[in-house]
């Protein structure tokens, strides 16, 4: 299973670079569809970080925005998403600096955050027990949740979180040891 999700993610990131070739040269086919591949994973990313959908929708098309304008400095060194997500992540911070707070959540809505893929909670027994691990997500300062969300949520490698966020692999390790210190914490006095 695990080699299959490798297989397709390289095919996926191949064709992102083909439709970015070709994006550059000024083919609105190849942007949409660029757009359309991406879409959902940025949403999401939003969605959780900033816990609304309306505020997650503006943050989106803000980081389509910018990384179309951007799109002729976009170099491969790293893969297409890592570099939407790096925009993007430059966006959510503009989006905080401006004093844009994130307000407290309910359980239900939370509940509506549960990813199909990727997620770190997919083995999750019970549904509950992920809404709950959210909820906690949601607790961790903006370092941590960032490093969790970029990793396991979006499924970027140690490399390519660290990338996105402009710091060391071994910081983000060291963020997502915390996180998972701090949700296994919190998990064990839910269990009591």
């Amino acid at each position: 299973m695990a080699a299959t999700n490798l297989v397709m993610a390289t095919i996926m990131a191949e064709e992102a670079e083909r439709l970015c070739e070709r994006a550059r040269g000024g083919d609105m086919a190849a942007a949409s569809e660029l757009v359309r591949l991406h879409y959902e994973r940025v949403y999401a990313f939003f969605r959780r970080l900033c816990g609304s959908d309306a505020d997650a929708a503006d943050l989106t098309q803000k980081t389509f925005a910018k990384g179309w304008a951007a799109l002729g400095s976009y170099a491969g060194r790293s893969s297409f998403s890592t570099w939407l997500h790096g925009i993007g992540r430059n966006v959510y911070v503009d989006w905080r600096r401006k004093g844009n707070r994130l307000e407290p959540q309910s359980e239900e809505w939370w509940a509506g955050c549960v990813a199909e893929r990727p997620s770190p909670f997919e083995d999750a027994a019970e549904r509950d027990v992920a809404v709950r691990l959210h909820t906690l997500v949601s607790q961790l300062d903006d370092e941590k949740k960032e490093a969790v969300h970029l990793h396991y949520y979006q499924g970027l490698s140690l490399s390519e979180t660290a990338e996105v966020l402009g710091v060391a692999t071994s910081t983000v390790k060291y963020r997502l040891r915390e996180a998972l210190e701090f949700l296994r914490t919190r998990c064990e006095t839910i269990k009591k």
